[in-house]
């Protein structure tokens, strides 16, 4: 009967990691079916740990789930991490000093997942990673596989609607996955309205379809309601950028890495827009293709930007969009101004209003003063916005002056003030200003007591 027991745990009802099983329903841990004796505190600090694997826990969210309304020193949190890498390894749990601490052990399942289907997302996961077309397709499909085995896994459903968007955005056959991609991540938030990395997902559909505004709202409520979050400032640097409040973009990257200095945001595009060239290369991260380049043609540098260009172009294996991109800039910096118009003139760009805008800057690059505010225009009406940049960036100099353009920096600037006040409403300036520390509590507050 015992092993019968084990093995109903194994399947549903315990997250599992390494050698072990933490079966939340009955409160233990067990080590290759043995069970391991754990302190009560010790137990709710691996719960969380657990659940957030490989996120930020800050030390303060430890704190008040452990010990809620009571104080503590440094010391007794110190003692229930030391008990914890006692019983997992010391490199079950990193340290990130000042911040809090993550858990580093692979999780490869979850309470009310089989383990079967969840030994299929894990693989799904990993094929995502890859960022290829065919390795997202086959991604695509093992996740619509987690979810026809469990129509309530809501994570399934948000990397299904991930792999989608991805395919939707560079496979070149016209396709039903933007339409997949936006019922499989509203699914997830209707199954766990608080599932991370759905919101994160859906504001990068949310933004490409050009709903920044309320992308932003809906990170703005969510912190609100719940809290600190880094993931979601960090969906706000894309979204208010978007929206053309680029000082309230760099704002929610300092609120992000504050809470977690690993976190990736976008806050490099932010930088660009600001014409801030130095901040653009110091903050460009991971796989370089266009952005630095081009920061080195604004800060004078264009053989630097040329060969930079040249070489991806010539050795990676860019889309059809990137690789159009960084062909035309190439042949607007080199001068061949009738090459780069027919480039980009030829570019099929999709739901890609960041895309749209720096090719508006090329065409102001090269006095093609109608193409550059249709591109302008398109651009806002796809939901970006960047007045500043109209105004401030010499690649724009030799349209500025015209009726045109200025019709249409008044539009942008328009478009932003509305947005503002939209923001405002839904307390952006509140959280700002004071920030949300903590999580709310149901129950109201009351005064620590120190042990």
């Amino acid at each position: 009967m015992q092993g019968n027991s084990q093995k109903k745990h194994s399947n549903i009802d315990a997250y599992r990691f390494g050698l072990f099983e933490l079966i939340p329903s009955e409160r233990e841990l067990r080590k290759s079916g043995t069970r391991v004796a754990l302190q009560p505190k010790a137990f709710d600090a691996l719960l969380l740990f657990v659940r957030n694997a490989e996120r930020l826990v800050r030390r303060d969210e430890l704190v008040d789930t452990l010990w809620p309304d009571t104080y503590v020193t440094d010391t007794n949190l110190t003692n229930v991490i030391v008990t914890l890498r006692k019983v997992l390894g010391r490199e079950a749990i990193q340290t990130v000093s000042k911040f809090g601490y993550r858990f580093c052990l692979p999780v490869v399942g979850e309470p009310g997942i089989a383990t079967a289907t969840y030994a299929i997302f894990i693989e799904a996961k990993g094929l995502a990673a890859g960022r290829s077309l065919e390795s997202m397709a086959r991604a695509r499909d093992l996740f619509a596989l987690c979810v026809a085995h469990d129509p309530a896994f809501a994570a399934a459903w948000a990397w299904l609607g991930r792999c989608a968007r991805f395919l939707d955005k560079f496979a070149t056959e016209r396709s039903v996955n933007l339409e997949l991609a936006d019922a499989t991540l509203r699914r997830a938030l209707a199954i766990d309205p608080h599932l991370a990395c759905a919101h994160h997902f859906y504001t990068q559909l949310q933004i490409d379809l050009g709903h920044s505004s309320a992308a932003a709202v809906r990170l703005v409520g969510r912190i609100l309601e719940r809290g600190d979050e880094p993931e979601s400032y960090a969906g706000l640097v894309q979204a208010l950028r978007s929206c053309g409040l680029l000082s309230q973009s760099i704002e929610a990257h300092h609120r992000a890495v504050a809470l977690d200095p690993a976190i990736a945001t976008s806050v490099t595009h932010t930088h660009f827009l600001l014409c801030d060239y130095p901040a653009t290369l110091d903050s460009y991260s991971g796989t370089r293709y266009y952005l630095d380049a081009a920061a080195w043609a604004a800060l004078g540098d264009i053989p630097r930007a040329i060969e930079l260009l040249r070489e991806r172009l010539s050795t990676r294996d860019l889309s059809t969009l990137m690789a159009g991109l960084m062909h035309s800039m190439v042949a607007a910096l080199t001068g061949h101004r009738d090459d780069a118009l027919t480039a980009m003139k030829e570019l099929t760009v999709a739901r890609e209003p960041e895309v749209i805008f720096y090719l508006a800057r090329h065409f102001a690059m090269l006095d093609a003063g109608p193409e550059c505010v249709a591109m302008l225009r398109r651009a806002r009406a796809e939901g970006l916005t960047s007045s500043y940049t109209m105004a401030h960036d010499d690649a724009f100099k030799r349209v500025r002056r015209q009726t045109a353009f200025c019709e249409e920096l008044a539009e942008a600037r328009r478009a932003e003030a509305a947005a503002s006040r939209t923001l405002e409403r839904a307390g952006l300036e509140r959280l700002f200003r004071a920030g949300v520390s903590k999580r709310p509590s149901a129950l109201p507050l009351k005064r620590k007591r120190r042990i």
